[in-house]
């Protein structure tokens, strides 16, 4: 097993380009490191990310915010002008493991283990994220629900790597909210969550939305049809009740010792009521 530390997005590139092999990426190595001490995986080369400066810094643009992919949870929840942007996507990003976790895992690295289950790619989802994707042939941007394709897998090709989580600025009277169901009070895999993210008008009837599903199917899911309920109400109880049910409909679950198939739909209804109005209010309804 090689093991080494590049200074340059294009260095490490170019190792996993020319890396004969399995190949990982260590961030923050939560995942990683895990996976390899139960013998899980066990890489020919490891490209440990976090001595490339921009990487580990959250940038405010004139377009919004770049949170580079070794830039750690717990440094998010630090950050008070995106918690203040973007109060969903940080709870999200806080709830991954412990507080000793969250000083290492990233959400770049969430998002590349690709669980159903991941915390903060519901959020990430539902507030319009996009992933800067380095790889040998230059740089793309994509929405993050095109990186999971299946669980334990992504879109990415060999050699590419996401240097970047893209977050826009926020409209006046925009909120977001994240919540999640789990058998324990913490530290514990969500069985279902969910993730809204809302623009009001001047009266308070939403302009906009997107809601997120995750742990309900093989990938997070983004349920257009649900946004469609809530864009022109005020979140009344009728749009309530149709947002649940359609997100109840949406999933695609299985069943488990953590949960079955009916109540995941149940709940993921409820979690969308909830969500919702909490995203509601932070962008000012009532």
């Amino acid at each position: 097993m090689r093991y080494i530390r590049p200074l340059t997005i294009e260095d490490a590139v170019g190792q996993l380009v020319g890396a004969s092999g399995t190949a990982a990426i260590l961030a923050g190595g939560s995942d990683l490191l895990v996976r390899m001490k139960g013998g899980f995986v066990e890489p020919d080369l490891i490209v440990d990310i976090k001595a490339i400066a921009p990487l580990s810094e959250i940038r405010e643009t004139a377009e919004g915010f770049s949170i580079g992919a070794a830039v750690p949870c717990a440094v998010l929840g630090e950050n008070k002008v995106l918690k203040k942007a973007w109060p969903g996507v940080v709870e999200a990003a806080k709830l991954i493991g412990s507080k000793q976790v969250q000083g290492r895992c990233t959400i770049v690295g969430n998002l590349c283990n690709a669980s159903p289950a991941a915390d903060s790619v519901p959020a990430l989802v539902a507030a319009g994220a996009r992933a800067v994707v380095a790889g040998p042939t230059g740089k793309r941007t994509i929405a993050v629900e095109n990186v999971p394709t299946a669980p334990g897998r992504t879109s990415l090709a060999k050699g590419e790597i996401i240097e970047a989580i893209l977050l826009d600025n926020r409209a006046p009277r925009s909120g977001d909210a994240y919540l999640r169901f789990i058998p324990r009070t913490e530290m514990d895999i969500a069985v279902v969550s969910a993730g809204v993210n809302l623009t009001l008008d001047e009266t308070g009837v939403i302009r906009t939305a997107r809601v997120a599903l995750g742990a309900a199917a093989p990938t997070v899911l983004l349920v257009e049809e649900a946004a469609e309920v809530l864009v022109g109400s005020k979140l009344d109880e009728a749009t309530l009740e149709r947002l649940a049910k359609i997100c109840a409909g949406a999933c695609r679950p299985i069943d488990d010792k953590r949960g079955t198939i009916e109540f995941r739909r149940k709940v993921a209804g409820v979690l969308a009521r909830r969500v919702a109005a909490t995203a509601y209010e932070r962008a000012g309804g009532k």
